[in-house]
């Protein structure tokens, strides 16, 4: 055999390096997940006392993210499986069985006997297939990483484990397509409390054959990554795109990486596979992780929403995404989605139920969808109040085409007059992590998540747009204002209990709660000069504080000034109003 190029070998030394850190982490990571393995244990005894299918109408499941949305391969229906919510101080693993009917704009709730165990991050679809996915201890710093493989059997509603060796080590962030009666699975992490490693291996598993095959493709393969783009072409191959992956550059400091590479996995005959790197045209999406995508119409794949995270000092800011790009596969070109809008009025923007304010994406010059480029990007900030005070800005960087610039505020009252009559355009609000499915032609977005500072807003709102037609999107759940929780880490111990209620509980004393505040929010507008919003008899801190919440952030932004930071205008407002607390009889 000839020598190795530095190349090739380059390869080989970083292929034994993630092998040995693999065996690292695996090896910390025993413990750790040994005693999760308890807890799941201790979820899987409820669910065994689950002896038969029960299907029940029900409300828009709670807010979530990470978790497979599916579109049933017969009927009109979605399928939405597991997740995650995180309230602050908890962490919520979810193994629900949601189907939502496209037809009626209803969801229902399926009991299954001998579900798989609670999970996020893992991959769905098909039949409904789903493999891997991790299990997070309540307080989120320990992690159980599945490597298990179940299909949920549509027809008769039942779940089978499928107990095949020679599959993927314990992963979550991966990915998995279905392409020519196989499920090809690439990518993910594997993380314990101190380590990690992310893989860039491939590995099929037959659907006939019911095997797993660890393919050995030749060619120069991605770098390790996670939460990257995986594509089935019509031929049989897979695309890969983007993702992330961190490294550890010195103790306790890693670095991300947000890839913006494209490879061509193609399979050249019976188990021989081949990694190409591709070059694709057009405009590429914005770097980004966090991303969804889904296989739309026209042999194309759609990416939408994400995070472009910066990095500033010690502190981490990103910027939420809410754009569509589409890859057309046949001609290898990437596009930005543009929607046409209705002709007889230009595009509206509406603020969001109590959350954030949406901005529609601009129509192109000719309104068709792979549009010339827009001119150039516009940011806009917007800054709100949510329903239980927290005060948001919200960052959105939009393009602006020639022949529509971006209105006014003073342009948005004026619209918003007629919005009554006419009805507005919206889109979903900048998100990450969200779900995607398309049926009929028409996408899909539900849930995900966005962060305000330290803050994570959690969505449980429901979108569609006919991807076709590409004129606009429509609400089919809005998001609930009461299903947002958050709980500071230093808040009570009486409060960490009224966490039990993240799944939909204690929604009476949230009413009760927004009715007060807008009292307060009435009476101090009438005079800056009234007094601080007095102690109720009896009245514990953390409720006055719920109450009070909006008056003593408005305080802290007028003592401070405009250019504060948000996270240091809330804790001044939160000392402020600890405080007054404390010193009131």
């Amino acid at each position: 055999m000839g020598k190795k190029s530095k190349k090739e070998k380059k390869v080989k030394g970083a292929e034994k390096t993630a092998a040995k850190m693999e065996k690292k982490v695996s090896k910390r990571s025993k413990k750790e997940e040994e005693d999760l393995e308890a807890l799941i244990a201790e979820f899987q005894t409820l669910d065994a006392k689950k002896t038969q299918v029960v299907e029940s109408s029900c409300p828009p499941p709670s807010p979530r993210l990470n978790a497979s949305l599916s579109a049933h391969p017969e009927k009109d229906e979605l399928i939405l499986f597991g997740g995650e919510y995180f309230n602050g101080q908890k962490t919520f693993l979810y193994n629900e069985l949601f189907v939502y009917n496209i037809r009626k704009n209803s969801w229902s709730k399926v009991d299954i006997p001998s579900p798989p165990p609670r999970r996020c991050a893992h991959q769905g679809g098909g039949q409904l297939w789903v493999f891997g996915g991790e299990f997070a201890s309540p307080d989120g710093e320990r992690f159980y990483h599945y490597k298990d493989l179940w299909v949920l059997h549509l027809a008769m509603k039942t779940w089978e484990q499928v107990k095949a060796p020679g599959g993927p080590s314990g992963r979550s962030g991966h990915r998995m397509v279905v392409c020519k009666r196989q499920l090809i699975v690439f990518g993910g992490f594997h993380e314990s409390t101190r380590d990690y490693v992310y893989h860039n291996d491939v590995y099929a598993f037959s659907l006939d054959a019911f095997a797993w095959a660890k393919l050995s493709p030749s060619g120069t393969a991605p770098v390790p990554r996670s939460g990257c783009q995986l594509t089935a072409t019509p031929e049989g191959n897979v695309i890969v795109y983007g993702g992330y992956s961190k490294q550890r550059i010195k103790k306790d400091v890693d670095k991300g990486t947000l890839h913006t590479d494209m490879f061509l996995l193609k399979a050249e005959g019976a188990d021989r596979w081949t990694w190409a790197r591709l070059s694709p045209s057009g405009v590429k999406p914005t770097p980004r992780s966090g991303f969804s995508v889904a296989l739309g119409p026209n042999n194309r794949s759609l990416l939408f929403g994400g995070v472009q995270d910066e990095e500033e000092e010690e502190r981490l800011e990103g910027d939420f995404l809410n754009d569509l790009c589409f890859y057309d596969l046949a001609k290898n070109r990437w596009f930005a989605g543009q929607l046409k809008g209705s002709k007889p009025e230009k595009r509206k923007r509406r603020r969001g139920h109590g959350a954030e304010d949406s901005h529609s994406a601009a129509q192109d010059g000719d309104g068709g969808l792979e549009g010339q480029p827009p001119p150039g990007p516009t940011e806009v900030v917007t800054e709100v109040v949510a329903e239980d005070g927290t005060v948001m800005t919200i960052k959105q960087v939009i393009s602006s085409p020639e022949g529509e610039p971006l209105k006014l505020e003073s342009e948005e009252e004026e619209d918003g007059a007629g919005d009554e009559a006419s009805g507005q355009q919206v889109e979903p609000c900048p998100r990450s992590n969200a779900m995607l499915a398309v049926k009929h032609g028409l996408l899909y977005v539900y849930g995900g998540m966005f962060e305000v500072g330290d803050r994570q807003f959690t969505l449980n709102d429901l979108y569609s747009m006919d991807l076709h037609k590409m004129e606009e999107w429509k609400v089919l759940v809005e998001m609930d204002p009461k299903t947002q929780e958050w709980l500071e880490e230093s808040e009570s111990d009486e409060e960490e209990e009224e966490a039990e209620g993240a799944e939909g509980g204690g929604e009476e004393e949230e009413e009760e709660d927004e009715e007060e505040e807008e009292d307060s929010d009435d009476s101090g507008d009438e005079g800056e000069e009234e007094e601080h919003p007095p102690r109720q008899v009896n009245e514990k801190y953390t409720d006055y504080l719920s109450r009070t919440e909006p008056y003593w952030v408005k305080l802290a932004r007028q003592n401070l000034g405009p250019d504060a930071k948000e996270k240091k205008t809330l804790k001044v407002g939160h000392a402020m109003a600890k405080a007054f607390y404390e010193g009131s009889t």
